[in-house]
């Protein structure tokens, strides 16, 4: 937290900000600014609302300190950038960013909020360095829904590679170097990333469609039609990294292109060892790299994956319940942070106390369970608890009252009590 403070000028909102970032790492079972705010000993969920929504502070220049926080403990030269999005079900169409649109996290078409981020992948661990929101063209194309919301007037439509775009830019321009990307369908098919980073000198394993078509030396062929021309001598049995489930074994082959940009530029296939299913990479990297290297780069992908559930489940990333712009870039940064604490405790901890073979190593989930036990648990006394139980009901009372105004201006019957009074 010190590391942060100077981003805020006063005291308050320094000490708040620590409370909101323990209440992010504590164990509540549901997050947001009301239960932090009792969690942290308050008597109201104002003083936390004030400092997402209002209170002086720049969020982009925190997500800054959590980058170099991250590099500072988890950096190695073999490190990958993954850059993917995630999607928050949310109900109603105020919050910023939402509409019916898919998101991986219900795996369907739903009403929802999607954030791309830029998670760095190393040895030691794996943690979010950069978040973009994505707002679709319904808002870019209404500028009273954008200002309601928090947005700027010149906000511009930007697609989701964009975005990655953007990030991986300002990762590089900080001063940090990084040799791979790796990124699912919908960046690998986007040839304006591909050519950004290939100007960048950053190479890529980037998934793409069976359907994305490649050119060799014998001419242009459809990603699945030149795998099936791939001999079987060629396909070869390697690790792509350590699952939930164990190691993740495939069989991989690799065919070079015909690309008149320079350096070296292949198209990966992976066969699934079981049921034959074939997924396809586009490489790119400045001189030859061996298909061990490519192999191992496709398999960092799988931390992003790991790096939401983790940053969702321990730290309530997706749990914000605001609406507007600077509220979410806070929230999320914050939780960013919360999540990076528990990634460097437990690649420390790794470093400095090696486990036996008889116990399974320190993992974020137990890492949080014991920080919130022995460092972090707050006892309330009833007093606090009925006072926040009196809060609740008094801000309830007004909300319904609201909502009967509203509806009786609208001319609907409203509900009537036992006596036969509304």
């Amino acid at each position: 937290m010190s590391r942060i403070a100077s981003r805020f000028a006063r005291v308050e909102p320094r000490r708040r900000v620590r409370d909101l970032v323990l209440g992010l790492l504590s164990d509540l079972p549901r997050k947001n600014c009301w239960s932090i705010a009792e969690w942290a000993g308050e008597t109201s969920p104002d003083g936390m609302q004030h400092l997402l929504g209002r209170a002086k502070w720049d969020a982009d220049r925190v997500r800054d300190d959590v980058r170099e926080y991250v590099l500072e403990h988890l950096h190695d030269e073999g490190a990958v950038l993954v850059v993917d999005e995630t999607g928050d079900v949310k109900k109603g169409t105020h919050t910023v960013g939402v509409q019916r649109q898919y998101t991986g996290t219900a795996g369907r078409i739903e009403n929802s909020q999607v954030a791309v981020y830029l998670v760095y992948a190393s040895r030691r661990g794996h943690a979010a360095v950069d978040r973009e929101l994505y707002v679709p063209r319904s808002w870019t194309c209404d500028p009273d829904r954008c200002q309601a919301a928090g947005l700027g007037e010149d906000i511009a439509f930007a697609t989701k590679p964009e975005l990655a775009a953007c990030m991986i830019g300002r990762f590089l321009d900080a001063g940090h170097h990084v040799g791979w990307v790796a990124g699912d369908e919908v960046y690998g098919g986007n040839p304006k990333l591909r050519t950004a980073l290939e100007e960048r000198g950053v190479g890529y394993v980037l998934a793409v469609a069976c359907s994305h078509e490649v050119t060799t030396g014998a001419g242009k062929f459809r990603a699945d039609a030149l795998a099936a021309k791939v001999p079987k001598r060629a396909w070869q049995k390697l690790l792509a990294g350590a699952g939930a489930k164990g190691h993740r074994f495939y069989d991989w082959a690799v065919i070079d292109l015909a690309e008149p940009r320079s350096g070296h530029h292949q198209l990966l296939i992976r066969r699934n060892r079981t049921t034959g299913k074939l997924a396809y990479y586009r490489c790119w990297s400045p001189a030859t790299a061996p298909l061990a290297t490519l192999v191992r780069i496709a398999g960092s992908r799988w931390r992003v994956e790991e790096t939401f559930q983790a940053g969702k489940g321990l730290a309530g990333m997706d749990e914000h319940q605001v609406r507007r712009f600077t509220s979410w870039s806070r929230w999320v940064t914050l939780a960013m942070l919360a999540h990076a604490f528990l990634t460097v405790v437990r690649a420390d901890e790794h470093a400095r106390h090696p486990t036996p073979d008889e116990v399974i190593p320190l993992t974020c989930n137990e890492i949080q369970r014991l920080f919130t036990t022995l460092v972090v648990q707050p006892v309330h006394d009833a007093a606090h608890r009925l006072g926040w139980s009196a809060w609740r009901r008094r801000h309830q009372a007004r909300a319904q009252a609201s909502h009967y105004r509203r509806q009786t201006a609208k001319g609907v019957a409203l509900p009537q009590g036992p006596s036969g009074s509304g």
